[in-house]
């Protein structure tokens, strides 16, 4: 059995950014590493967007990027200038290339196309990562391996969903405006949810069309397809186009606990390690700030157990996810409030949980205070009564 210092599970954003992050610092040029994925990498099967002021560490990979974004509720549309910001896109088999190529140029990191079948730890503080090819043995995992069996039927707080369907379009017409992302677009039929359409143009013929929920429960394929064959009649008034992809997705939002899954061996990363920002879903920049932050606690041979902390925006999470699950037809309303009321500057800077705690209670007189102030009561009584459940 091959033994390694280190062993990254997943290939995703986490587990390549790890593997990087370690194969170029020289503190680790010492510790073998192997990387496992049961895919090769070789697809497009996914789409990052990041909003960041300027240049970034990702800009050699930026697809297409907006100075400009659009949203639109029941009651309020408005097109934005989002300076100093930016809106860029990142399509996943450009990330995949990109770090391979530079992880493999590493002598002491090894990626292998493999299914993990199971990780066990033995009483001599090692853990075997079992594979449909082989097993392989190391004193430290690093597991991105995420399943939402994992934790929905213990979960404590409440376990929503950013749920998705996206078309990467190509039209007859010029139809698309190049220039501008729809960040969000909830004039679509709510039926009782929070569903809006996400669109970004590459082109005044090229884009991908995306519908999008927050809420428990997925949908049937053609349910999200019909939503966007109707956007693409109702919002451009073309429905003569061809579909060049397609992308599907679910990521967990919820104030769950992942660290509870971390041993003295195991520690969890990227999704399944809570990386996910829960009243959102985005996920992408919060791993790479992670993962500095990982492997700097690495360096300093600091124990696992102290890396993540809650902060005081883990409440407002919290409490947001709370009301979305208790009346999933209110999210459109208040992120309407808060585009028509606040700028989308602070609103990204909020999301980036940057903000001073004056800022943050600006932001959150936006919306109607009523439900927010019967979530923080709700989830008062809970943590007083002692209730497994708060929701």
């Amino acid at each position: 059995m091959t033994e390694y210092d280190f062993i990254i599970i997943g290939a995703g954003a986490a587990g390549l950014m790890l593997a990087d992050g370690l194969g170029k610092d020289p503190a680790f040029r010492d510790k073998s590493i192997l990387l496992l994925d049961k895919n090769d990498k070789t697809r497009n099967d996914r789409t990052w967007c990041i909003w960041e002021k300027g240049t970034g560490p990702f800009d050699e990979l930026i697809h297409k990027e907006w100075k400009q974004i659009y949203f639109a509720g029941k009651k309020h549309k408005e097109s934005y200038q989002i300076a100093p910001y930016s809106y860029k896109m990142i399509k996943g088999i450009d990330f995949y290339s990109h770090y391979l190529t530079r992880i493999k140029s590493y002598s002491n990191i090894t990626f292998k196309p493999a299914r993990v079948l199971d990780i066990e730890e033995n009483s001599e503080g090692r853990v075997v990562v079992k594979t449909d090819q082989e097993n392989f043995c190391t004193a430290q995992v690093f597991n991105s391996w995420f399943s939402y069996d994992n934790f929905r039927e213990n979960a404590k707080y409440p376990i929503l969903q950013q749920h998705f369907i996206g078309w990467f379009v190509q039209t007859e017409q010029a139809v698309f405006n190049s220039g501008q992302a729809t960040f969000m677009d909830f004039s679509v039929a709510q039926k009782g949810n929070t569903r809006f359409m996400y669109v970004l143009p590459f082109s005044e013929k090229e884009a991908l069309v995306e519908y999008t929920l927050f809420s428990p429960h997925l949908l049937k394929d053609e349910e999200y397809e019909g939503a966007i064959k109707e956007y693409m009649i109702n919002e451009f008034n073309c429905s003569d186009f061809r579909i060049l992809e397609k992308e599907k997705g679910s990521i967990p939002m919820t104030c769950y606990d992942f660290t509870q899954h971390n041993t003295q061996r195991v520690f969890h990363i990227g999704t399944a390690g809570g990386w996910s920002k829960p009243s959102t879903g985005y996920t992408f920049m919060n791993t790479a700030k992670k993962t500095s932050a990982l492997i700097q606690h690495l360096k300093e041979q600091k124990s696992l157990d102290t890396f993540q902390k809650r902060t005081r925006f883990w409440l407002y999470d919290l409490l947001l996810l709370n009301i979305l699950y208790r009346n999933n037809g209110l999210g459109g309303s208040i992120f309407q409030s808060l585009f028509q009321k606040r700028k989308p500057q602070l609103i990204f800077k909020f999301l980036d949980e940057e903000t001073k705690w004056y800022e943050d209670i600006y932001i959150m007189m936006a919306p109607n205070p009523i439900p927010f102030v019967k979530s923080l009561g709700r989830h008062i009584f809970w943590a007083i009564s002692g209730k497994k459940k708060w929701w």
